[in-house]
């Protein structure tokens, strides 16, 4: 009695378990392919509302920069890009120079110190200047004195520097705007966590230039989200293309 005699299903030949086991792998990376498409969807809904929240903080009427009681609760998400007006006298001794590369060049971060009437001190990027306006005195009508206010957005700090290049507080070679190490290089007192970058208002001399925040985010997401469904598409076709040619091949062989 056969097999088929007793109802049962004949057994898989040996030549096809690596097929299968092949197509089902095939399967599992079409399926991880349009998962992926998928996140990156997601992504971009998430940069869109990201670029949208920033743009609507950073043109929006100027609100007080948060004082001591609000720096616990201070969040990327919540605060940064808000347009914020403080006011305060400079402690134009401790500035700190960071390195920038903006469109107008190789130079300089003017980062300084902002002393309010309640004590609180709060980093200012003034703006940038020129590598060769790295002496303050040669930028002396610039230093403002008395109270100012300062309208800018409200940054969060850059903590140790930037891609092969870490800051060096001893050495004075600052890359990026890291708040608590400059904080703690300048022994500020009662210092906020954040920063703020100071708006296009001119300054007395030119310098520094204020107003050159970058906003622009990076959006590619729909790009690869489109790359990784073109490549599921793709080698769900090449699948079946080679499913077909190996029947056909079969059915001529008899």
């Amino acid at each position: 009695m056969t097999v088929s005699d007793r109802g049962g299903k004949p057994p898989l030949s040996e030549s096809r378990i690596p097929k299968l086991l092949i197509l089902g792998a095939i399967g599992i990376a079409i399926l991880g392919l349009i998962l992926l498409g998928n996140w990156q969807l997601r992504r971009l809904d998430w940069k869109l509302a990201l670029i949208e929240r920033v743009e609507s903080r950073a043109v929006a009427t100027p609100v007080s920069a948060p004082t001591a009681v609000a720096w616990p609760g201070i969040t990327r998400e919540s605060e940064e890009y808000r347009r914020v007006v403080i006011r305060g006298q400079f402690l134009h001794k401790l500035e700190t120079l960071v390195w920038a590369l903006t469109e107008r060049g190789n130079g300089y971060w003017v980062l300084t110190p902002l002393l309010t009437a309640t004590g609180e001190t709060i980093l200012i990027n003034r703006g940038y200047i020129p590598v060769a306006a790295a002496n303050p005195a040669q930028r002396g009508a610039g230093q403002i004195d008395g109270e100012v206010p300062v309208t800018g957005l409200l940054r969060i700090s850059e903590p140790g520097g930037i891609l092969l290049r870490d800051n060096d507080p001893a050495a004075e070679r600052w890359y990026s705007r890291d708040v608590d190490a400059i904080a703690r290089a300048r022994k500020l007192v009662n210092a906020a966590p954040y920063f703020i970058d100071a708006d296009d208002t001119a300054n007395p001399g030119g310098l520094p230039i204020g107003g050159l925040t970058r906003r622009s985010y990076r959006n590619a997401h729909l790009v690869y989200a489109l790359t990784w469904y073109g490549l599921a598409l793709l080698l769900a076709a090449l699948t079946l293309r080679v499913i077909w040619l190996e029947r056909k091949e079969r059915a001529r062989d008899g």
